[in-house]
């Protein structure tokens, strides 16, 4: 029955990963890439700049983060706050997000009204007003936001920690909001040298998915982007890690009612979708050891041993950068430590190490990898977001032709080969959040939402 679940998934796969795709070039660098989606009248519109933490410089870390903010502060057509009302009053949805790889804004419309989220950002892509009043406003607006998702988070501050550890050289170990010293430090001139240095049609995908003609995208996409004049981009030199050769370990004091374990290991993000294997195989131990409540990790360590009250593992094999971390964290159950948590971590690593993975075992990995797949792409939202970050991290949408045969390709040696290869200990960073008593009398950070005004 598996088995036959899982050729089903895997013909299905392809047909709605590479359904009515269409690729296009502007003359000033503009690629576009549109996905037929007709089962209702909807569109939804982004624009990856390839421009994130991974390109920022010491002593400015956050400027990418800051700019997607004054993204939504204005040009001479569209005032400061009205981008997000203009979308409102059409009854779409908007927002953008800054990670290590690239900046992404988007709009969600009924598919009319498309013409207007290109209109607004090409006016921003190509005219927005940097001022220093509105600059120091949203500046404090970061930091707020900084101290609400990372000061007032013990995990977040774990993660943070964990990411300085873990990359000593490489910029991925730099926090996307920026260090503290930085942002009160930061100058509009800091975010204008920003925009202009990496806001330019040729370091932009637009991507649309949605009921359209993508012939009729295209018109729009030249009528409303072409106009703007490509420019020369700065040269992105090699940014490698050097190899790790011991163990690292950080300890975060801070308030926290419960204990936390996260433990990473380096290993290679996927460079040549055609010719790598060990990513696939990465993505497929992830699934193994935390693929679904009877994975091993949940299994063994959450229901039969109750050394765990959560678990988790990840990998992410797309990353511009060219490294990814294996992650596996979680917290022991109540009279259970650290240490014993990590202690069976390891064990469970070293299982698959020694014994590797069985064959039903990778079958049915392969089977939830696939289906989980399947219907995240039942969401246009989801569609793009895939699309986009393929593009935006040196690969190509057409990757999503080829990844249910890879991953169906990969056998239990390799899974075997990766953990034994990678998930060492002279390999391995180590970050620990010892909790401290919490005072519920010291206030708390208000929430700051991801909106624009």
């Amino acid at each position: 029955m598996l088995t036959r679940w899982l050729v089903v998934l895997l013909a299905l796969l392809p047909a709605v990963a590479l359904a009515d795709v269409h690729e296009f070039k502007l003359a000033n660098g503009l690629k576009v890439v549109v996905q037929e989606d007709h089962r209702s009248p909807v569109v939804v519109s982004q624009v990856w700049y390839k421009a994130g933490s991974i390109d920022e410089f010491n002593g400015t870390t956050g400027v990418a983060h800051v700019l997607e903010h004054m993204m939504f502060k204005g040009t001479k057509k569209v005032p400061a706050g009205q981008f997000s009302r203009i979308i409102a009053a059409a009854g779409g949805k908007e927002n953008a997000f800054t990670g290590s790889d690239y900046t992404v804004y988007f709009q969600q419309l009924e598919k009319s009204n498309l013409p207007l989220a290109f209109r607004l950002e090409a006016d921003r892509m190509a005219n927005l007003q940097l001022t220093s009043g509105e600059f120091s406003k949203e500046i404090r607006v970061v930091m707020e936001e900084r101290r609400w998702r990372t000061e007032d988070k013990p995990q977040a501050q774990v993660y943070e920690q964990f990411q300085s550890a873990a990359y000593q050289v490489h910029p991925y170990g730099r926090p996307v909001i920026g260090w503290m010293n930085d942002l009160e430090h930061m100058t509009v001139a800091d975010a204008r040298a920003w925009y202009h240095r990496w806001y330019a049609p040729n370091n932009a995908t637009l991507v649309v998915v949605g009921d359209v003609d993508p012939q009729q995208v295209l018109k729009l996409a030249q009528q409303y982007f072409g106009p703007i004049k490509p420019q020369a981009l700065p040269l992105r030199k090699p940014q490698a890690e050097p190899e790790q050769k011991g163990e690292r370990r950080v300890t975060v004091k801070a308030p926290a009612k419960l204990p936390y374990l996260l433990m990473g290991y380096h290993v290679p993000a996927l460079q040549d979708a055609e010719h790598d294997w060990e990513p696939y195989a990465l993505e497929i131990l992830a699934g193994v050891l935390d693929g679904n409540a009877s994975a091993r990790l949940n299994q063994n360590l959450v229901r039969r041993d109750q050394i765990a009250i959560e678990v988790s593992a990840g990998y992410d094999l797309t990353q511009r950068g060219g490294l990814s971390m294996f992650l596996v964290d979680g917290s022991p159950s109540d009279g259970r430590s650290v240490d014993d948590l990590e202690y069976a971590l390891q064990d469970e690593i070293g299982r698959v190490k020694e014994d590797g993975v069985t064959d039903e075992e990778l079958l049915r990995v392969k089977a939830q990898v696939i289906a989980a797949d399947v219907y995240q792409r039942d969401s246009m939202f989801y569609q793009a977001m895939q699309i986009g970050k393929l593009e935006s991290t040196g690969l190509s949408w057409k990757f999503l032709k080829d990844y249910p045969a890879r991953l169906q390709a990969v056998t239990p040696a390799q899974v075997q080969a990766v953990a034994r290869k990678y998930l060492n200990d002279d390999n391995l960073t180590v970050a620990v959040l010892d909790p401290q008593p919490m005072d519920e009398s010291k206030p708390k950070h208000q929430e700051v939402p991801h909106a624009h005004r």
